[in-house]
């Protein structure tokens, strides 16, 4: 197994712990509040709602980008360059579409590899050289192969779930409902603590699953070319684009590009949906293929 296949192993691996630490949460609150069949109405809704976002994502992200359909005949390079990573990824050739903004950036996404679409910005075709677009695209076809969307929908609808959980635990507790109160102040308190504390604790382990799979998907990308050379150097590009260059876009799309547009706006740390670009590139750099 060579390194970068066993960064793959490890990340996935990494990403399945998370997922399963959200669930844990999920029933743990859904425990205090008298067992699992009012946890799982709350569950049965937020499905419902999330399936419906899932199914329309792609929409969605095209939409609040402002982007455009692509023809070949526009752009026959960046066709050619797509066709060959989608034979090296093992999917259906993605719709692509470019999003008028001069900020070097790209994304993917769709429910599955059959219904994916890759948008770039105009700043990215003219300022990024043809190596480098390569690793960006590769990272790109790396999320549609992982089908991360999926993934992060599954993320997401668990956290809700806790949210919701939580915001009527807190609801419960105020209006005299916990059954927790013969239990004593501390069991009160418990109950307290933790109807504050579980979305926090679930949007950080979603924080979490997205920077997952964003390595995941470098590592990913650079095995598709062979190198993560291009995608490391690209990602030092980009970095320097996003803070020079400011970029107009809806913070509900922001975690879909590959690196994040509000460079110097957003939160960091265990709040963001990004790893940082150094560790990113350290990361692709300590790589062999």
């Amino acid at each position: 197994m060579n390194t970068i296949t066993a960064t793959r192993f490890q990340t996935q691996g990494r990403t399945f712990l998370l997922l399963a630490g959200l669930t844990a949460l999920f029933v743990s609150v859904g425990g205090l509040l008298g067992g699992s069949s009012f946890a799982l109405l709350f569950a049965a809704i937020a499905v419902v709602s999330n399936v419906v976002m899932y199914w329309k994502s792609d929409k969605l992200a095209l939409r609040m980008s402002r982007a455009q359909p692509l023809a070949e005949g526009d752009d026959p390079e960046l066709y050619a360059m797509v066709r060959r990573l989608a034979t090296r990824a093992g999917v259906p050739m993605p719709r692509l579409y470019v999003i008028p903004q001069e900020q070097p950036n790209a994304f993917a996404t769709g429910r599955n590899p059959e219904h994916a679409a890759i948008a770039v910005t105009v700043g990215i075709r003219r300022l990024m050289p043809a190596y480098q677009l390569e690793g960006v695209l590769a990272h790109e076809f790396a999320h549609i192969k992982n089908r991360d969307i999926l993934v992060q929908t599954v993320a997401a609808t668990i956290g809700g779930v806790i949210s919701a959980l939580a915001q009527f635990l807190q609801f419960s507790f105020l209006f005299g409902g916990s059954d927790e109160e013969d239990s004593g102040p501390l069991g009160m308190i418990g109950v307290l603590a933790a109807a504050i504390l579980a979305p926090i604790a679930a949007m950080l382990i979603q924080m979490a699953v997205s920077r997952q799979r964003e390595y995941l998907a470098d590592a990913t990308g650079a095995q598709f070319l062979g190198s993560p050379r291009p995608l490391a150097d690209a990602l030092e590009s980009l970095e320097q684009g996003a803070r020079m260059l400011p970029m107009r876009v809806s913070p509900a799309a922001e975690p879909l590009y590959i690196v994040n547009p509000l460079s110097g706006q957003g939160l960091s740390g265990l709040f963001a949906t990004h790893p940082p670009i150094q560790e990113r590139v350290a990361r692709l750099r300590a790589l062999a293929v």
